[in-house]
C-alpha cells in the first residue's frame, strides 16, 4: 500500500506572470501570446509565461552577438568575471527558498529536494567562478631556437543553452556559469513547462552586475524557440539538456552551420548487484535511485541486474522499503515523490508498465496511477522477470518503474549492462574491489558509482557515451569547452626565403 499525501488546494495562490529578458530588458514576445503552467501537484495555473517567436530569439541572438563582438564581457579579465558570479552565486543563495518553490509547484517535485537542488546550484556557480581565474592555455619553448609556440584558449562566442523540465535550476546552472566564465555571451531557453527559475535568474544576474546582453532568456516552444536557437549563424554553440531523440534534431540543426554541440541526453542506468553486496545499503540506494523526482531523471537507476542466487530476496526487501514512500503533495516536507510532470507523460509510464506486463513481466509492486484529488501521482513501481529485450528494458520511461532483470555470471552482467543504446551512468554493488573494478572499466558509461548511487560532486565531470550525449559538463575542464583553442606560432630572428637557390 503505497503511503500518499494529499496535496492541499492553492485556493491563496496569485498566478505569477513573467517576461523575457533581451539585451538587459525585461519584454514582451512580438507575438503577443502566453503560455500557462498548471501545477502538476495542485491542478492549478501557477505561471504565465511569454510565447516567444522566432523573431524574439533572433533578437536576443543579436543581443547576445553584440555584447560578446564589442568585448564587454569577454575582454573582462577572470577576476573580474569570478567576483560577478560570485556575487551571482550569494544571490542565488539568499533567494534559494523562493526559486525551490518555483521548481517545486512548476515541476511537481517534492519542496525538500528542490532546496537541496539550490544548495547544489549554488556551490556550481561558485566552483565556475574559481575556474573563470584558472583559464590558460599553453607555451611551447622546446620548437627550435627560431620558434616560440603559444596556444591561446578564447570564449567560443554566443551559446545558445536549452534546457529541461525535470531539473530547471540545477540543470541551466550545470551550463551557464562555466560558459560566462569562459567569458561567452548567451541565450537561454528554459522548458516551456518550468520556466520560472530561470526568469528569476536572469533578476539575479542583472543584480549582481552582468551587463546588458550577455545572458537573454526566451521562453517558448522548442519548435519556435529553440530550432532558431540552433540553427541560427549568429550562434556559435549549443549545449542541449533533454531527450535523446530531441538532442538528434538539435544536433542535425547546429550541423547546418557546423556548431559546437554538448549534449546531456537521456539514460537507462543499470545498479549491478553481486551476492557479497552490503544489501541493506543497497536497497537504499536502489529505492532513492528508482523514484528520486519521480523517476524524471537521466541518471535514475531504472535497471536492477540482480545476481540469480539474491533477487527474490532483494526483490522483496525492494518492494516492501518502497511501500514506506511517501507520494503526494510537493509542498509538504516530508513528500519523497511528488507529482508527474504532466497527464500525458503519466500515460506514457503506465503505457511502459501495461507494456510490460503484456510481454510476460510481473508487477512485484504499484504499476497504476494514483488519484489524489488534485494533480496527477504514479506509485511507485517494481517490474520482475524482466527481460533485457523488453521495451521496459531497453527505452527510457522517466518515471517511478523500477526493472528488475537477472544475471549468474559477471561477463552477464556486463552484456546486459552494454546491450541498450544509453551509456550515461551505471552502479556496480560488491565488497570485491576486484568485481567493482572490472565493471567499472568495462561497462561503456560516463559514471561508474561503487557501492553507491547517484553521488556527486561539482569537481566531478558528468555525461554519457553513446546515445547519452556528447561532452561533459561539471569539472576544471567543463569551462574549457565553451572555448576555442588559437595557435600563435612565432618566428624569431631572420627567416630563410625558400626561393632563394641554395
Amino acid at each position: 500500500m503505497t503511503v500518499t499525501v494529499q496535496p492541499r488546494a492553492l485556493t491563496d495562490y496569485k498566478t505569477r506572470d513573467f517576461r523575457m529578458l533581451v539585451d538587459g530588458s525585461w519584454v514582451e514576445s512580438e507575438g503577443g501570446s502566453t503560455l500557462e503552467r498548471v501545477a502538476p501537484g495542485h491542478g492549478v495555473t501557477v505561471s504565465r509565461y511569454q510565447a516567444g517567436t522566432r523573431r524574439d530569439a533572433e533578437r536576443a541572438i543579436a543581443a547576445a552577438r553584440r555584447a560578446f563582438d564589442d568585448g564587454r564581457w569577454p575582454n573582462m579579465t577572470g577576476a573580474e568575471r569570478s567576483n560577478l558570479l560570485l556575487k551571482a552565486a550569494d544571490l542565488i543563495a539568499a533567494r534559494a527558498d523562493e526559486l525551490a518553490y518555483l521548481d517545486a509547484i512548476e515541476s511537481g517535485k517534492p519542496i525538500s529536494q528542490a532546496k537541496a537542488e539550490l544548495g547544489g546550484a549554488v556551490d556550481i556557480w561558485r566552483y565556475a567562478a574559481a575556474l573563470a581565474r584558472d583559464l590558460h592555455g599553453e607555451s611551447y619553448n622546446t620548437l627550435g631556437q627560431g620558434t616560440l609556440g603559444v596556444v591561446l584558449r578564447e570564449a567560443i562566442g554566443v551559446v545558445s543553452i536549452i534546457t529541461p523540465w525535470n531539473f530547471p535550476f540545477l540543470i541551466v546552472s550545470q551550463k551557464l556559469p562555466f560558459a560566462l566564465a569562459a567569458g561567452c555571451t548567451t541565450v537561454v531557453k528554459p522548458s516551456e513547462l518550468t520556466s520560472g527559475s530561470t526568469l528569476v535568474l536572469g533578476e539575479i544576474l542583472l543584480e549582481a552586475g552582468v551587463p546588458a546582453g550577455v545572458v537573454n532568456i526566451v521562453t517558448g516552444t522548442g519548435p519556435e524557440v529553440g530550432s532558431m536557437m540552433a540553427t541560427h549563424p549568429g550562434v556559435d554553440m549549443v549545449s542541449f539538456t533533454g531527450s535523446t531523440g530531441v538532442g538528434r534534431l538539435t544536433m542535425a540543426n547546429a550541423a547546418q552551420t557546423l556548431k559546437k554541440v554538448s549534449l546531456e541526453l537521456g539514460g537507462k542506468n543499470p545498479q549491478i548487484v553481486f551476492p557479497d553486496a552490503n544489501l541493506d545499503e543497497f536497497v537504499d540506494a536502489a529505492v532513492f535511485g528508482a523514484y528520486f523526482n519521480a523517476g524524471e531523471c537521466c541518471n535514475a537507476g531504472s535497471r536492477l541486474i540482480l545476481h540469480r542466487d539474491i533477487a527474490d530476496e532483494v526483490t522483496a526487501r525492494i518492494a516492501e522499503l518502497s511501500k514506506k514512500v511517501k507520494v503526494g503533495d510537493p509542498l509538504d516536507p516530508t513528500t519523497q515523490v511528488g507529482a508527474i510532470i504532466t497527464p500525458q507523460h503519466l500515460e506514457k509510464i503506465a503505457g511502459y508498465v501495461s507494456g510490460a506486463r503484456e510481454s510476460g513481466a510481473g508487477i512485484a509492486l504499484g504499476g497504476e496511477a494514483l488519484d489524489l484529488g488534485l494533480g496527477q501521482f504514479m506509485a511507485p513501481t517494481i517490474l520482475s522477470g524482466v527481460k533485457p529485450d523488453m521495451a521496459v528494458a531497453r527505452e527510457e520511461v522517466f518515471g517511478p518503474v523500477l526493472s528488475v532483470l537477472t544475471f549468474e555470471t559477471t561477463e552477464e552482467a556486463i552484456r546486459i549492462a552494454n546491450s541498450i543504446d544509453y551509456g550515461l551512468s551505471a552502479g556496480v554493488w560488491s565488497r570485491d574491489f576486484d568485481t567493482c573494478l572490472t565493471i567499472g572499466r568495462r561497462v561503456r558509461a560516463g559514471t561508474i558509482w561503487m557501492n553507491t548511487f547517484m553521488d556527486g560532486a561539482s569537481e566531478l565531470p558528468f555525461g554519457g557515451y553513446k546515445q547519452s550525449g556528447l561532452g561533459r559538463e561539471l569539472g576544471r575542464h567543463a569551462v574549457e569547452d565553451y572555448t576555442e583553442t588559437k595557435t600563435l606560432n612565432m618566428h624569431i630572428g631572420a627567416r630563410t626565403n625558400w626561393w632563394m637557390p641554395r
